[in-house]
């Protein structure tokens, strides 16, 4: 390369890297794996090594991403929490192994561990209670989610036996398992969010949830491979993780102590496949000295420890045939596009199918009919085409084009500004829509209707029984009854839990009419804050907007849906029936208006209540909760360890702050 072409590559990568970083920590959106990723990080690193002339302390080489989020409060690690390096061949392993023995003529052993692809967290304990949890972060401070991880199960909040020391750091995995995963974007499918583009962001995206509520909805795991701090257990490294697992922690069972090299190279070859079996997801293996004293003397570079490295295994890819696309039309009417293939060995499985997501997708990939594509899993689990082998297409093929009608229905597709997917807009007349509204109505979190599931639903719809969701209370024994494989206890079941539903609180049937973008979360708001079906249905936009967490985009959702003829006679029907269309008696006993056009921001940790609870406790009274500090806002209700940026922002401002004492002397709670 010529002078220029060096220096035109290292800015180029500096750039590049730095806009994949951005994607990956702060959008949580990767597009590009994290192999390609080191592959470019190692090009830049190693032309920056031979031309330190183009040394610039703010290049990607420099640092580690950053994970920190402003809403929560930032910790000083007392240990630095570094990356470990990538590898990806044996050989690479090997090189590990000699530079090791090369600082040290001590024999050692190794501790391989399974590399859980999840968001990392350090757990601080004294005298055996959990007194912080703080995230990764840039390495040095990480934010602080004590009151998110106080809600995973499998994490200990008091220690068990005896032996630990005083105080002590314990490092570990925040995981998401693939069945939970699998709810979750089926939710958000549901109610016409974007899914989780793998298991990773789902579970870093719910450890910083802003309610404490959502995280504990979602069961997140656990695993720790990790402890920091004077008079541990043992100077061995697996010895202090064993000692751990009887205090309380979930230690991984798979870990294990291999004498040598060839040892490590014998367990990762063992797990290539073993680890797809597993309930959560694994991307690698990773390689310990197991004595603490000889880590200590190895040490660290800038960026990492010279006594661990991580093996990363290649993204599994199988190339195969498309033989068509196909379109699937949802309970929202977003239309998703599926590619058909010849069947393929993947990871474990047999994949004929893989999304395509959307338009966009279909167009970035540059899809012709008969292409030879590549498919990964993403996230393991998910079947997606990466590429495309161009020089193997037939040069009559024809590209891909998305459809511009619904294949259910025939309407024409309509795709709104700034939205990724095409809509069928004919909601009252596709059958994939009406289904798929019962389905939702009849679900676990919506009215919960015993009996009732997709198939009988199905036939219900097939045999003319059913058109929309309030025809479910119009039906009869003998109608149930005489179906295909239900019987009279099966009708029985299904009518006692119709009676039932009836009193289901306002705000699940709210969420169980299938308003797009109003979720669970969303429904409770809407029905605490506006009572009664009435009050949303006549809410105007402004008047919906100014309710905290709700933005435009759900604003207008429920206006288009309340200006439907057919579902105002709809929610008629269903009040007719009983179903309840306003705020339970005792609920609203609780209200009052002492905190009635009152703004107020909740920062810090509270010791007579959760930072929820008090939340509930403003809108229970009127007043209006925010997530960041303006002129408007009336009151900092300030706990301990408030965080610094909101404290001098609201001097600034000359906004009042007040004490939780003070706070519930306001609304007579004291």
């Amino acid at each position: 390369m010529s002078i220029e072409t060096i220096q035109q590559r290292i800015t180029e990568l500096r750039s590049v890297l730095e806009e994949h970083n951005h994607r990956y920590y702060h959008l949580s959106q990767p597009v590009i794996s994290d192999q390609e990723f080191d592959m470019l990080l190692k090009e830049l690193e190693k032309l920056e090594t031979e031309n330190p002339e183009y040394f610039d302390p703010n290049s990607p080489t420099q640092r580690v991403g950053s994970d920190l989020n402003k809403e929560f409060q930032q910790v000083r690690h007392q240990y630095s929490m570094l990356s470990l390096s990538n590898v990806y061949s044996e050989e690479e392993l090997r090189d590990f192994d000699q530079k090791i023995r090369k600082l040290t003529d001590l024999s050692f052993e190794y501790v391989c561990e399974l590399k859980y692809d999840g968001t990392s967290i350090s757990l601080r304990y004294k005298n055996g209670m959990l007194d912080k949890a703080i995230t990764r972060g840039d390495g040095t401070f990480g934010d602080d989610v004590t009151a998110n991880v106080r809600t995973i199960k499998s994490i200990p909040l008091r220690l068990k036996g005896t032996g630990f020391p005083e105080e002590f750091e314990i490092r570990g995995e925040i995981l998401l398992p693939f069945a939970e995963f699998d709810r979750i974007n089926e939710e958000r499918d549901e109610e016409g969010e974007t899914p989780f583009a793998n298991v990773r962001n789902a579970a870093s995206g719910t450890l910083k949830s802003q309610k404490s509520s959502v995280v504990a909805e979602r069961k997140l795991d656990a695993f720790f491979y990790y402890l920091l701090g004077e008079s541990l257990p043992a100077d061995g490294h697996l010895e202090n993780l064993q000692a751990a697992k009887e205090w309380g922690f979930k230690i991984s069972p798979d870990t294990k102590k291999c004498s040598d090299m060839m040892a490590v190279i014998a367990f990762i070859r063992e797990w290539n496949l073993k680890r797809f079996k597993l309930p959560v997801a694994t991307d690698g293996i990773v390689i310990k000295v197991n004595s603490l004293s000889l880590q200590q003397y190895l040490g660290t570079t800038a960026k990492s420890p010279r006594w661990a490295i991580a093996y990363k295994y290649k993204a599994e890819q199988a190339s195969t045939i498309l033989q068509s696309v196909s379109y699937q039309v949802g309970r929202t009417g977003a239309v998703t596009p599926v590619a058909n293939l010849d069947p393929v060995l993947l990871a474990g499985t047999t994949v004929k199918r893989a999304t395509l997501h959307n338009a966009d997708n279909i167009k970035s990939l540059g899809l012709h009919m008969g292409d030879t594509v590549f498919v990964e899993k993403g996230g393991e689990i998910i079947p997606k085409i990466v590429g495309v082998d161009s020089a193997a297409r037939h040069p009559m093929s024809q590209p891909i084009e998305f459809i511009r009608n619904c294949p259910e229905c025939g309407s024409a597709l309509i795709r709104k500004d700034g939205e990724a997917a095409h809509y069928c807009p004919n909601e009252d007349g596709c059958p994939p829509q009406i289904k798929g509204k019962m389905e939702h109505f009849i679900s676990r979190k919506a009215l919960n209707i015993d009996g009732l599931g997709q198939e009988t639903i199905d036939l219900l719809f097939s045999e003319g029984l059913i058109k929309n969701i309030a025809d479910i209370y119009d039906l009869q024994k003998d109608q149930i009854s005489r179906l295909e494989r239900l019987g009279d206890k099966s009708a029985d079941r299904i009518l006692k839990s119709l009676n039932e539903s009836r009193q289901v609180p306002f705000e699940k049937v709210l969420f169980a009419l299938g308003i797009r973008f109003v979720g669970e979360t969303v429904a409770k708001i809407l029905a605490h804050r506006l009572l009664n079906i009435e009050n949303i249905r006549n809410a105007t936009l402004e008047e919906l907007t100014a309710i905290d967490e709700i933005g435009g985009r759900i604003a207008e959702s429920v206006k288009s849906y309340f200006s439907n003829p057919e579902n105002i006679r709809l929610i008629d029907r269903l009040r007719e029936k009983g179903l309840q269309m306003q705020i339970d008696e005792a609920s609203l006993a609780n209200r009052s208006e002492k905190l009635n056009g009152l703004s107020i921001i909740i920062s810090g940790t509270f010791e007579k209540n959760s930072r929820d609870d008090l939340k509930k406790m403003i809108e229970q009274n009127g007043g209006k909760n925010v997530s960041s500090i303006s002129n408007n806002t009336n009151y900092l209700l300030a706990g301990n360890n408030i965080g610094p940026s909101k404290l001098e922002k609201a001097k600034k401002l000359n906004i009042p702050i007040i004490t939780e004492d003070e706070f519930l002397k306001m609304i007579d709670k004291m």
